[in-house]
């Protein structure tokens, strides 16, 4: 299959796979050396065998049109995206001490709110964002945890250094097709994973259901887990349905749900048993129609002041969208250096803030080069890249800049790292990103690999599936 790499030309960006122009980096070498064993047929015939294993599985997502829905399998590269362990595990360290700030910054903020008086952080900022939850003030959850999932979203720059995108800190998707890629990818290559010493991710659920009974309400002496998901029609279903499975808990909607005397029980066919702890895809304000949106349906009337007088465990806890504001990520290394006394170990991107009226004049007059985000938005949505962007797009962005400042934030167009992907009969880069996933019940566990995200379209720097991007499995090594 060497032919097919021929082509292939790293055009100036960081590639994740090749040194040079032909030359693997060391931990690819077994890698590029097993492709170009292969020939074009071979090939092709582990692609399907991929795509028909996800296309059975259900691992689809559906494109809308105005006038069809079109349901299509996920999409898959079997190019996997490797790290060497001593790479892996300085992203472990600095994973585990941001996870950790986070955590003492979400318990500062909604008990003695030290970082706001000592005016590290305005405090219009985290009292205004759309993620504080005024409910939460003084509440203690379970254990003293508040993330106990996180997705923190890493990139490399053009000189291959890792930085810290964005945090996921209230329901992180994605870990599902973590483990479904492994197992595509153990079926297509399976003597490469004999001899190449690639961490295992199989054992993510078990680890989550241990981090979920770890934080089980202290009255629970064998904690019963639920899953609880909006319903069949969420994007994420799939992952609901498949994470459950994998636990051996049970999936629950919100009807199937009730409160009384401040405990929460599940219906089921032998009468009410109690719930000790949920793992929520719902989002806070569909939580709980007595303590917030009164015309959900997908919550459970009650369950805040069960969770509130400690009978049982959300996770994650209500109000950690305070974290993840885009708003605040630019405090995160503030953060680290005020309650860890330590430098980060990962860094942020450079990051402009509208709200702040210097900041935001640069923004206005820089949009052609720089991308703005929405700081409530996710999955690519209300983005702007501008040097993609046209002059009209720029000036709607800036119109709704100038109106709402606190809503937007902007950052430098990076030369994200590339990775070798299969497109149309061969290899050609697209830039990647990278979301591991971290576990805190009070000790942090990080399986060692996560989400490889890939921009499928050339030249796009939007790697969401709902933009048209895919992903890879991602090998942490052992040596």
């Amino acid at each position: 299959m060497g032919h097919l790499f021929d082509s292939y030309t790293t055009d100036g960006f960081f590639d994740e796979m090749f040194a040079a122009q032909g030359l693997p980096h060391q931990h690819y070498q077994r890698l590029y050396n097993r492709l170009n064993e292969l020939s074009r047929a071979d090939f092709d015939d582990r692609i399907r065998l991929a795509d028909i294993a996800f296309l059975y599985q259900g691992i689809t997502f559906t494109v809308y049109s105005a006038q069809e829905g079109i349901e299509r399998i996920f999409p898959f590269d079997l190019v996997p995206r490797i790290i060497p362990q001593s790479e892996w595990q300085q992203l472990e360290r600095g994973l585990r001490q941001r996870v950790t700030a986070l955590n003492m910054f979400l318990h500062d903020v909604y008990h003695d709110q030290r970082i706001l008086h000592d005016g590290l952080i305005p405090a219009d900022l985290v009292l205004g964002a759309q993620g504080f939850c005024a409910l939460m003030a003084g509440v203690e959850p379970p254990g003293g945890v508040y993330i106990h999932i996180t997705g923190t979203d890493l990139v490399r720059d053009e000189r291959g250094r890792y930085v810290v995108l964005e945090d996921n800190g209230r329901s992180p998707s994605g870990v599902s097709y973590v483990l479904e890629n492994r197992a595509a990818m153990k079926r297509a290559f399976p003597r490469l994973f004999e001899h190449s010493g690639v961490l295992p991710v199989e054992h993510y659920p078990q680890a989550l259901l241990e981090t979920l009974r770890s934080v089980a309400p202290r009255t629970a002496d064998q904690p019963t887990v639920v899953l609880l998901t909006p319903g069949v029609y969420n994007s994420a279903y799939f992952e609901h349905s498949f994470l459950a499975r994998q636990m051996g808990i049970e999936l629950v909607e919100g009807r199937d749900l009730v409160a009384y005397e401040n405990r929460i029980y599940m219906r089921t066919i032998r009468g009410l048993q109690p719930v000790d702890v949920i793992y929520r895809r719902i989002d806070d304000s569909f939580l709980d129609p007595l303590a917030f949106r009164n015309d959900s349906m997908l919550g459970c009337a009650g369950v805040f002041n069960a969770y509130r007088a400690g009978n049982v465990t959300l996770a994650n806890a209500i109000g950690t969208g305070v974290a993840d504001d885009k708003a605040i990520y630019p405090f995160v290394p503030a953060m680290i250096r005020y309650y860890l006394s330590e430098e980060p170990i990962l860094e942020n991107v450079p990051t402009y803030r509208a709200d702040d009226p210097s900041e935001r004049l640069y923004i206005l007059e820089n949009l052609d080069k720089l991308v703005v985000k929405s700081v409530n938005e996710s999955g690519g949505y209300g983005m702007l890249v501008g040097p993609h962007a046209s002059a009209a797009e720029r000036a709607n962005f800036a119109a709704k800049i100038r109106e709402k400042p606190r809503n937007f934030i902007a950052q430098p167009t990076l030369a994200l790292s590339r990775h070798p992907t299969f497109v149309d009969g061969h290899f050609e880069g697209r830039h990647v990103d990278f979301r591991p996933y971290i576990l805190n019940g009070g000790g942090i566990t990080i399986v060692p690999g996560g989400l490889t995200r890939v921009a499928l379209r050339r030249g796009s720097l939007v790697v969401n599936s709902s933009q048209g991007g895919g992903s890879k499995d991602t090998w942490v090594l052992d040596e």
